[in-house]
C-alpha cells in the first residue's frame, strides 16, 4: 500500500459505517516524543516527579510550534484525510487546535468523562453543531504517548454518527448546542464501546458526529491525546448530488435516510 492510498478499500467503508479508523504510524514516534517534551515544560511538571502530579486531567490549549505542524502534516496524514473527506474538500490548521488534555494517574474526578459529541462552532459564547457539521469535517485524536486499555483511551461509541443526524436536523443550519445531543439519544447506549489505543504517532480520524468520552486513567504513565479538527474547504450542500468519493457526507446521508 503506498502513502497515496493510506486507507484500503474496506477500511474506508469501515469508517463510513462505524465512524472512526486507527491509522497506525501516522507521524513518526521522534516527533511525538518532541512534542510531549514541550508539552511538559507548558505543564510545568516533569514525568520524572510524579509525586507532584495533582489533577486527574489538565488541558493545554492549540498547539503551534514545528513538531506539531510536522505531526499534523505527514504525506501519510494528509494522504489519509482525503479518503473520508473528499480531496480537496478539506482544510488544515498550521499546528494543532483544540485541546490536548493530559490525564495523570492520579485519583479523583476528571470531571470531563462524558459521551458527548464535540462542538464544531462558536454561538453566543457556546460551541454549537449542525447537521451540515459547519466548521468541522473531521475530528481527530492524535496520540502523543502509548495509550493502553489502562490508561485512559477515548472511549467511543462505534457507529453512533449515523445516530446523530436525524437529531440535528429539525434544529436546521442554526444547529443547537453540542452538549445537549447526547439527551437525544436515547438508544445509542446500546451500542458496542471501542477504545482507542495505540502507540505514540498513531491517528485516529474520526467522524465529526461520533459520540466519545474521555476515561479515568487507571495505568502508570500520563497520557498525551490532542484533538484538533479538520475544516471544510466549502461548506457541505445536502441538497447537491451525493459524492460517494466523501465518507464524512454519506454517513450523514445515511443517517438521515436520504441514501
Amino acid at each position: 500500500m503506498t502513502t497515496d492510498l493510506p486507507l484500503a478499500p474496506d477500511e474506508v467503508e469501515s469508517f463510513m459505517l462505524r465512524g472512526f479508523h486507527a491509522l497506525r504510524h501516522a507521524f513518526p514516534r521522534e516527533v511525538a516524543d518532541e512534542c510531549r517534551a514541550l508539552m511538559w515544560q507548558q505543564l510545568g511538571l516533569s514525568p520524572d516527579r510524579p509525586d507532584e502530579w495533582a489533577q486527574p486531567v489538565i488541558r493545554l490549549g492549540s498547539q503551534k510550534a514545528s513538531p506539531f505542524h510536522d505531526a499534523a502534516h505527514t504525506p501519510r496524514l494528509e494522504a489519509a484525510w482525503n479518503q473520508p473527506v473528499g480531496a480537496g474538500r478539506w482544510h488544515a490548521q498550521d499546528g494543532l487546535g483544540g485541546t490536548t488534555p493530559v490525564r495523570f494517574p492520579v485519583n479523583g474526578d476528571p470531571g470531563d468523562d462524558g459521551w458527548h459529541i464535540d462542538g464544531s462552532y462558536s454561538h453566543d459564547d457556546e460551541y454549537w453543531v449542525n447537521v451540515r457539521s459547519d466548521g468541522r469535517s473531521l475530528l481527530m485524536l492524535f496520540l502523543f504517548s502509548d495509550v493502553g486499555g489502562e490508561d485512559a483511551p477515548t472511549r467511543i461509541r462505534v457507529g453512533s454518527h449515523l445516530d446523530v443526524p436525524a437529531v440535528l436536523a429539525p434544529a436546521g443550519d442554526k444547529g443547537m448546542f453540542f452538549g445537549d445531543v447526547n439527551e437525544w439519544l436515547p438508544n445509542v447506549h446500546e451500542r458496542q464501546i471501542a477504545l482507542a489505543t495505540g502507540k505514540a504517532g498513531d491517528v485516529y480520524p474520526c467522524h465529526p458526529f461520533l459520540l466519545h468520552a474521555a476515561d479515568r486513567h487507571r495505568g502508570t504513565n500520563p497520557r498525551f491525546v490532542a484533538q484538533p479538527g479538520l475544516t471544510w474547504t466549502q461548506p457541505l450542500d445536502l441538497a447537491a448530488p451525493a459524492d460517494p468519493d466523501s465518507p464524512v457526507e454519506m454517513a450523514i446521508r445515511i443517517g438521515l435516510g436520504l441514501v
